[in-house]
């Protein structure tokens, strides 16, 4: 299995990033015998990291590799620093171009990975799972399917924000800098709900979406406002909780569950 971390140029960060990779291009047949993913091409998975993470998290503390055995999958993780994966008007924080365009195609022609949208999938936690559900509906054309766990799906709490609010994470500058006008995010593409919302009624092809969160997380009551706008959508949308907080394990458990369930329905 090759595993590694490269470093490139990115326009849309103007400067160097870091990208790690599991690509299970070199497992011996005794490994995959039976497994039906080795009877089909590869396909591979974008992993987001959360908020205060890097491109390292889901090798080192998460499963990457076991996903890329089992699954025949192509792991590409990249850092996207605390920037909710979201475009800015100023030059080099194109955050949301750089993970689900830019990032996409220096990795499919530099390691030859498939360029299918049924081959593409995306997921993430925490930030990288709001990440994940931003990101895919925003290049629905070129993700086949997302993973959300314990999603920051803050939108519809920040908004109206005062500007002496500070929190646990950041103050009003720091979501005002990332999420612009406060006032109108609800409204802005920032908003998956409104990304999900222009391509429904576009007609266009929207990628099935996988959530899960812990029942003792601290965005549950936010998952919940983003799960009942799917449900009441009548999205290809699967959701499921179950005992945990923010952290490892629950995450652990849960990206194997909706990788599987993507899987049978892109």
């Amino acid at each position: 299995m090759a595993t590694g971390r490269l470093r490139y140029y990115s326009v849309a960060q103007m400067g160097q990033v870091d990208v790690s990779y599991v690509i299970p291009k070199d497992v011996p047949p005794m490994m995959t015998e039976g497994n039906k993913n080795f009877q089909r091409p590869m396909k591979t998975l974008y992993l987001l990291h959360g908020f205060s993470g890097n491109d390292c998290d889901w090798e080192y503390n998460g499963i990457a590799e076991d996903i890329a055995v089992n699954y025949n999958m192509a792991v590409i993780m990249i850092s996207g620093g605390n920037n909710f994966y979201l475009d800015r008007k100023a030059t080099g924080c194109q955050f949301g171009t750089f993970a689900g365009k830019e990032v996409v195609d220096f990795t499919r022609d530099l390691f030859g990975l498939s360029t299918k949208r049924e081959d593409t999938l995306i997921g993430g936690l925490s930030m990288g799972g709001f990440g994940a559900l931003h990101t895919g509906l925003a290049y629905p054309e070129t993700f086949g399917g997302i993973v959300a766990l314990s999603s920051a799906l803050i939108i519809h709490e920040i908004k109206d924000m005062k500007e002496d609010f500070a929190d646990m994470m950041a103050n009003y500058d720091y979501y005002r800098e990332v999420f612009g006008d406060l006032h109108t995010i609800e409204e802005s593409d920032n908003n998956p709900e409104v990304l999900y919302t222009k391509l429904k009624e576009a007609g266009a092809k929207i990628p099935p979406i996988y959530m899960a969160i812990g029942t003792e997380d601290f965005l549950y009551q936010n998952n919940q406002i983003t799960r009942k706008f799917f449900e009441d959508n009548n999205a290809n949308f699967k959701y499921e909780e179950g005992p945990g907080i923010h952290d490892w394990k629950f995450w652990n458990a849960y990206i194997t569950r909706g990788l599987d369930w993507v899987l049978e329905n892109i």
